[in-house]
């Protein structure tokens, strides 16, 4: 994929990030603007932590086929080992790792990115794709980018809402 194409996506998330009334609106660009410039990005999703039981992820805005995992314990699959580990967990074939939650029999490999506000896990960005070993360190660093953009918008709006009460 070309530098350009991330560059240009990183440009209008991050333009979408300042006029973006709260933080679904921002979400649901991004999962519509990734997968329509990645085309190897087949499945694109946000699970957030669910603040009244923060051991669950919660699915939020995503473009792709329907999932059954609406609701993902962190200690359970790839999304649960991502935010256990505070890390971007990447693997290139799902069905030679046992964490994994088959979501589409199609889905051949996985990137999942946590989201941080002060340091802390609060979400997370998650890619599959029908092709094996889909991601590279670049996609890697595009999401991480994608994520802190979201990171720091949920932690000026809450600074904001905070300041409002």
């Amino acid at each position: 994929m070309s530098e350009n194409t991330f560059a240009q996506i990183l440009s209008e998330v991050n333009t979408c990030a300042k006029s973006a009334n709260d933080l679904a609106s921002l979400q649901n660009f991004i999962v519509e603007i990734i997968p329509q410039r990645l085309s190897y990005y087949n499945w694109t999703g946000f699970y957030m932590l669910d603040p009244d039981d923060p051991e669950t992820l919660v699915l939020g805005p995503f473009r792709g086929a329907p999932t059954e995992h609406v609701r993902i314990p962190v200690n359970q699959g790839i999304c649960g080992a991502a935010v256990a580990q505070n890390d971007t967990v990447i693997v290139d074939d799902v069905n030679s790792d046992p964490r994994y939650l088959a979501c589409s029999l199609e889905t051949r490999s996985e990137i999942v990115v946590p989201i941080r506000v002060n340091d802390a896990v609060v979400g997370e960005i998650d890619i599959d794709s029908h092709d094996l070993a889909a991601f590279s360190p670049r996609d890697k660093e595009f999401l991480e980018e994608c994520a802190a953009i979201v990171g720091s918008f949920m932690k000026r709006t809450q600074a904001l809402s905070s300041g409002a009460k």
